[in-house]
Order: C-alpha cells, then structure tokens, then sequence
C-alpha cells in the first residue's frame, strides 16, 4: 500500500494567490462600507451575495460540469477567511451555502439530482439550505422529532427545523428526518426539498447577539410531500452523509474562525500603533506587545491546522480528527483574540464606531455552530482513544 501523503507545504500556488487576491478585493471594495449597515439593520445582503456569485463563490468546490468554480478545500478556505476577515456574517452564509446544502448534494446526491440543483446554487441564483438542528435536538440528533412517512407516491414530511441559515432567503434545503423510528439515528433519511412546496415554509427569524446580517430562522413542515426522486442516497443513512458533511463544515468553520480572529488582530494592531498612552504608543508598552504576540502565534496556528485538515480533504486522506482539531483550536483563538481586542481598544473597542466589538459578538457562534467545543472535544477524544 502507498504511504499517505504527510507533506504539508502551504505556500499559495498561483491559483490561490489569484483566489485571495479576489477575495480579498471583493471584502475590501464591496462588504467593508457598508458592514455595520447590515449588522445593524439585520438586512440580508443581497448585493453583496450577488457580488459573491459574479466571483464564483458560491460554487466553490462544485464540479465545472454544474456550474461551479471546481476548486478545493484550501481555496475554500482562503475565500471563506477573506471575506470573514472583513465580515464574519456573510462568512458564515458562504460557508453554509458552500459546506452544507451545495456540499451534501454534491457529495451524495444522485446525477440527476446533481444536474437538477447544483447549477442554480452554484450560480447564486438559489441559496441553499441544510437542516439538521431542532428545537429539541442540538448535538443530539438521535432526539430528532421530525417524520418522514412513506407513502406509494413518495413522503410526507412533518415536524420543524431551527438555526436554518438562509432560512427565510433560502430555496433549495436539504432535510433530515426520521424514516424509521426505532433506530434512533440510524433511522434518519436526508431529502432536498424546495420553498414552494405545499406546507413547507420559514418561520420565525432570529434576533441574535452576532452574525446579525446572517438570516437565521425556523422551518416549519406541515405534511410536505416529497417525491421518491428527492431522497438523497440509501433510505436511512441521512445521519452518515450528515456526519461526513459536517466534517467537511468544520473546515470551513475553522477559516472562517481564522478570519474572525484575523480582522479583530488587524484592527487592534492598528489601534496600538495610533494611541498613545503614558507618553508611549500602546504598540511600545511591553504588556501589550506580550498580547499582540500571543494573538498573532494562536491565529497562525488556527490557519495552520486548518490548512493541514483542507489538505488531507483535497488529497483525500481521512480528515475527520484534522477537521475538528482545526474548528475548535480556531473558533476558540477567534473568541480570545476578539475579546483581547476589545481590552486593548479599552473603552474604545465597546462602541460601534471601532470593528473589534463586532468581531466580539460574531465570534462566539463559531464555538456553537457545526458541533459545538464540547462535541469537538468528544471527537478528538474518539480518534485518541480507539
């Protein structure tokens, strides 16, 4: 057997510099005027996703074939930590869209279903949705409450759905449901449903603390008939595809946790170097220089174990513990560094007219959403111990 590939050289080819360089463009022209306007209003951007769709962002890792950019998980990476790097919100909306709803249809979806939904979604004119999470069931999927029922003609779906990102905006979703009551989550199947469809709509939008211009809300369906056609995979391996996706999101989650890390550092580096305190810049004081060093060590460190879990993906090596040992390091970095931020600005870094506050807010979900700390924990604790 060939040995695994265990080289992790991370200099940017000349694609990626490209990618970046896009990115990194888009964030700065199209998001950076206009970020607090959204936070504030809660507004979905819409624009700006456009802009994201001209790009080719929106497709990340899909197949040319469908409309997508065909890139892999290292550029996924790198587009996802641009943008969060300038906005987290919108971040986390390309990184549902691209992670979840796009990536388990492309992952497991059949040809047909592939050519059906993947043009629309790559192209932005479709977001994409991707339903696991329930009021009663977080991290416990096994306590899921929402049925699919096999009738000659398909299924009838009943239950509900919460923290659906695009929830509101959204088109096209794929839903978990149990299709076999007694076997707990080996009993749950995964269905692409569409806005439109009888009895299937948004609920309740979230007001949340951050990730406010993120559109956040609750599905309801209410005996949603589902077309045979619309199963994704093998009846009841939802929870598998669900699982391996999500590994896959950790990914994307850990950039984005790296961008959020990276703008607050950014921004109270700069601060450092403008106020002066004690007849000395806050840059010369000691105390602070002992910050910004441990601020700028924990952020390479989250890039460079996301980077490591994106290469295993795109080389197709097992991920799964690089995966999670990236997200949490990162998304834990990402609330740290924020709130180092925040004391560094003082006074300053809790009003709205300086980014880090911001960041502060937008960071905490990074430890909750797609397996929070604890279950990342739990994951690592599996790989070390079998």
């Amino acid at each position: 057997m060939e040995a695994p590939d265990t080289r992790f050289d991370f200099t940017l080819n000349e694609e990626q510099t490209a990618v970046r360089k896009l990115a990194r463009s888009l964030a700065e022209t199209e998001m950076k005027p206009v970020v607090m306007h959204y936070d504030e209003s809660e507004a979905f951007p819409a624009p700006i996703f456009a802009k994201l769709a001209e790009s080719g962002f929106l497709g990340i890792m899909i197949p040319a074939e469908y409309g997508g950019s065909a890139l892999g998980a290292a550029e996924t990476a790198i587009i996802i930590e641009e943008i969060a790097r300038i906005d987290p919100s919108v971040a986390l909306g390309v990184a549902a869209h691209n992670g979840l709803c796009c990536g388990h249809i492309n992952m497991f979806g059949s040809e047909q279903q592939k050519k059906k939904y993947l043009p629309e979604l790559a192209t932005g004119k479709k977001l994409g949705m991707w339903g696991l999470t329930e009021p009663s069931s977080g991290s416990d999927s096994g306590a899921m409450q929402t049925i699919a029922v096999k009738t000659e003609a398909g299924w009838i779906l009943n239950g509900s759905k919460n923290f659906i990102t695009h929830g509101t905006v959204g088109e096209t979703a794929v839903i978990m449901a149990k299709t076999d009551k007694e076997k707990g989550v080996q009993g749950i199947s995964a269905f692409i449903l569409e806005k439109g469809m009888k009895g299937f709509s948004a609920s309740k939008r979230e007001t949340k603390l951050g990730m406010r211009c993120s559109d956040t809300s609750s599905l309801s369906l209410e005996d949603v008939f589902i077309p045979d056609a619309n199963l994704i995979g093998n009846l009841n391996e939802g929870f598998i595809q669900a699982m391996r996706v999500l590994e896959g999101g950790r990914i994307t989650i850990a950039a984005l946790s790296v961008g959020c890390a990276q703008g607050a550092y950014d921004a109270a580096f700069a601060y450092s170097r403008q106020r002066s305190q004690f007849k000395k810049m806050l840059v010369e004081h000691p105390i602070i220089q002992h910050k910004l060093a441990n601020m700028a060590m924990t952020i390479e460190t989250s890039r460079l174990l996301t980077h490591k879990a994106a290469f295993l993906r795109d080389t197709k090596q097992p991920y799964a513990l690089a995966a999670s040992e990236a997200k949490l390091f990162a998304s834990e970095t990402a609330v740290r560094v924020s709130e180092e931020s925040v004391q560094i600005l003082g006074g300053y870094g809790y009003i709205k007219d300086f980014p880090v506050e911001k960041f502060y807010r937008d960071s905490k979900l990074l430890t909750i959403g797609e397996g929070t700390s604890e279950v990342q924990r739990m994951v690592i604790a599996k790989h070390i111990l079998q």
